[in-house]
């Protein structure tokens, strides 16, 4: 149990649900019509099938991760991250395959009860589309290392978890509750999807030397160690300037920026991305910045909620 808890790397999971917290809380705050309560639009069944498909996403793509780059022999002597599931021999490829079909049809299984939930017998093409999402999704989640055309390795998994953790998860579930799309909510979507491929570029900073032996050609080993840490820059940086776009437009009061202290580990993180010259030193930075982003979209989600007392007490009340 203790290998399988290692293989689904707990610590990236935080961030895989933050998406879903900024576009559930949204929809909280900002119920469609006047008439409307926010307990009339929230639903905490959405909420938990949503946060249950997000996590079997990420813990299919981190299984499938570890079978793709274990049988590719990219998880080498050489790699400076931590030892992985299939590289250490602690699980056979074969167990490991098993996991990934299992996770996948548990996570399929969520996303269709998530739909039914959301649109139960009406709107027929909304349940199709989010059904070819998910199944998009699924396939991607395991595409990524897995494969002789893995496009994990042709540098576009950078693109992959912009659209699935940002634009996806944050949009997608508010449009759950909603049943339109609100484009302020753009913002912190791109916000929270830049955030995700930054823990994604960390990784591969600190995995370029290993995985241009491999022939993984990532961003970071197609642009070079110095541009990445632009990229990386940019990346973060872009994400605290959207957010706080965000709160501007959204006329946010002078105590609705309490989201501003997640900027602080952000900084700091930042520093120490400049200040690095040794790669493996960035494995503890990759915790850090999931954990700062997972922060950022609890307090940006209690900011968006001006009444938050009233809304809690709707919920626990008078809310389904």
């Amino acid at each position: 149990m203790k290998h399988w808890i290692q293989a689904a790397r707990l610590r990236t999971l935080p961030l895989s649900v933050s998406g879903i917290i900024v576009g559930s809380i949204y929809a909280l705050a900002n119920p469609t019509d006047a008439i409307l309560t926010p307990t009339d639009v929230f639903n905490w069944r959405i909420f938990a099938f949503a946060i249950l498909t997000t996590l079997g996403l990420q813990i299919l793509s981190n299984f499938a991760n570890d079978y793709g780059d274990g049988m590719k022999g990219t998880d080498n002597a050489d790699r400076v991250g931590p030892k992985r599931a299939i590289q250490s021999g602690v699980i056979s490829p074969e167990a490991m395959k098993r996991a990934i079909i299992i996770t996948a049809v548990l996570t399929l299984i969520s996303s269709i009860l998530l739909i039914y939930v959301a649109f139960e017998e009406t709107n027929l093409a909304y349940s199709l589309f989010y059904l070819v999402l998910g199944i998009l999704a699924i396939a991607s989640a395991i595409r990524y290392t897995v494969g002789n055309t893995a496009y994990g390795y042709r540098g576009y998994g950078d693109l992959f978890v912009f659209v699935f953790f940002g634009l996806v998860s944050t949009l997608g579930v508010n449009f759950l509750y909603s049943k339109q799309i609100d484009f302020d909510l753009f913002l912190p979507a791109i916000a929270i999807g830049l955030l995700s491929v930054g823990v994604l570029n960390l990784n591969n900073m600190r995995d370029e030397a290993s995985d241009k032996k491999s022939n993984k050609n990532t961003i970071v080993v197609k642009i070079g160690a110095e541009k990445a840490k632009i990229y990386h820059y940019i990346l973060i940086a872009s994400a605290m300037v959207l957010v706080l776009v965000f709160a501007i437009i959204s006329n946010f009061r002078f105590d609705q920026y309490l989201f501003l202290l997640a900027y602080v580990p952000l900084t700091k993180h930042l520093v120490t991305v400049y200040k690095n010259k040794e790669p493996k030193a960035l494995d503890p930075e990759l915790k850090k910045l999931a954990l700062s982003t997972f922060a950022l979209s609890i307090l940006l989600g209690l900011c968006m909620v001006s009444l938050i007392q009233d809304v809690i007490v709707n919920l626990f009340l008078g809310g389904r």
